[in-house]
């Protein structure tokens, strides 16, 4: 089959395509920017991009147009195609028609730790020989691939995904994780975000129970027992196993934390282990407890899953240390809801203690840009000692608030930027010897992680 994909650059829908190309499919795709890193990957998978959504694509008389979320109507591309009433489906439905059909799909859902979650539960099926194949929101450094099919050999019937609860495609206003027919759910966690389509917390928590709803009598849920909302949403009907974690003694998997950040897993009241791993956070300790979890489902005894996790390195921009220069470091990481944000720095505060952390946030997700979390973002960045706020990425990424408004609460320790250059000048020239430069994006941020290192190089 060839396959065209429309907006074939995005995260998801670029691993759809190294997944199809795997599977023996003849790809093609175009997007309105075709540009490194995703570009370089897909060609060098031999996948032919365009640049834009030229109607002349129509010749290329694919078999079937695959259409990202990315599209809506007016795109010119996508009006020859109905105009013409030439076959197309959604990537989350061709994704679950044609690579997770008749496989064990363990889905990873939740509104934080998604990418990280995925990681890790691919991470303890690959160490305990199970190849999985996964599609993951971003690069596993123990893979260093987002995608694969399987892990070579035997194909493997296990198949690991990031579920998102963000709309399928313009056509389709259902959440992507209900075309994935999960035999393994986990519920990681549930907040308000994505506010450019869900208008408040209960209707999300209505797109949960869609996924619930799909998960067969055979199979098992997953859930964060400290969450509220998912208690209200396996309330309204559950047909499937249900494992709760990290929640009070009615949890069957809880944790205890030790001094130097290990932790103890504990499964029906029963010590399996201890966790000795260089990541920080509560919120990594409770990913990894659902990734032993769900990892158990399938066969993979704790003890085992615990011994890996001490071989698991982490996810591309979690966390990531990007240089250091002068003693200063300069780390990476995806936080942009006020949640992420504010577990982040504890994170990074329990591992340094007294050193100085100076935050650096770009907020240009949807939601942040819509102004809905604004209110919260002087809370999530309190344990920072300096923060430095980026409020205008340019266009149509530009805010519709005021940055240096929402952040006035802190004072003279937190200053709003418009100008990129002004930013990373203000950075290198509070930073010093012994500090943490913290950057926060879920996009590239016109590259500020190595500006800021030149800077302080010079």
């Amino acid at each position: 089959m060839h396959i065209h994909i429309l907006g074939v650059c995005g995260t998801f829908m670029g691993g759809l395509a190294v997944l199809a190309k795997e599977a023996g499919h003849t790809v093609t795709g175009c997007d309105a920017n075709v540009y490194p890193p995703m570009s370089t990957q897909l060609e060098a998978q031999g996948i032919r991009l365009i640049e834009g959504y030229g109607t002349d694509q129509i010749g290329l008389q694919p078999d079937l147009y695959v259409i990202g979320n990315v599209v809506s109507r007016g795109n010119p591309l996508m009006e020859e195609i109905l105009n013409r009433g030439l076959p197309y489906v959604s990537g989350p439905q061709w994704m679950g028609e044609h690579i997770l059909r008749e496989r064990w799909v363990l889905a990873v859902a939740g509104t934080h730790g998604k990418t990280t979650t995925s990681s890790m539960l691919a991470w303890l099926l690959e160490d305990a020989g199970y190849n999985p194949g996964f599609l993951i929101g971003g690069v596993p450094m123990n893979f260093g691939v987002s995608a694969r099919l399987s892990g070579g050999g035997t194909p493997s019937p296990f198949f690991v995904i990031e579920a998102d609860e963000y709309d399928t495609a313009f056509f389709d206003k259902r959440s992507k994780f209900v075309h994935y027919h999960a035999k393994t759910a986990i519920l990681n966690n549930l907040e308000y975000d994505h506010a450019d389509i869900f208008p408040d917390l209960a209707a999300i928590e209505t797109q949960f129970h869609h996924l619930v709803r799909t998960v067969p009598g055979v199979g098992r849920i997953v859930a964060n027992g400290r969450e509220a909302a998912l208690q209200r949403v396996l309330a309204r009907g559950c047909w499937s196993e249900r494992e709760w974690f990290g929640g009070d003694d009615d949890s069957a998997w809880r944790l205890a934390t030790r001094e130097d950040g290990s932790f103890d897993v504990i499964f029906n009241g029963d010590l399996q282990g201890t966790v000795v791993w260089s990541l920080t956070g509560e919120h990594n300790r409770m990913n990894a407890l659902a990734a032993i979890a769900a990892a158990r489902h399938v066969g993979v005894p704790p003890a085992q899953a615990i011994a890996s996790l001490a071989r698991f390195e982490n996810v591309k921009r979690r966390m990531e240390l990007r240089g250091t220069v002068n003693g200063i470091a300069v780390i990476d990481d995806f936080a942009h809801h006020p949640t992420a944000i504010a577990t982040t720095i504890a994170g990074l505060r329990r591992k340094v203690g007294a050193a100085r952390i100076l935050a650096v946030l770009e907020p240009r997700s949807n939601t942040m840009k819509l102004g809905t979390m604004k209110e919260a973002l002087p809370g999530s960045l309190a344990e920072a000692d300096l923060v430095f706020g980026y409020g205008a990425a340019g266009g149509k990424d530009a805010l519709g608030w005021n940055l240096g408004e929402a952040l006035a609460p802190l004072g003279a320790r937190a200053r709003a930027f418009n100008d990129l250059p002004a930013l990373v000048a203000a950075i290198a020239g509070a930073a010093r010897p012994g500090d943490h430069v913290l950057v926060m994006s879920n996009g590239g941020f016109g590259g500020v992680h190595q500006k800021i290192l030149d800077a302080l190089a010079r």
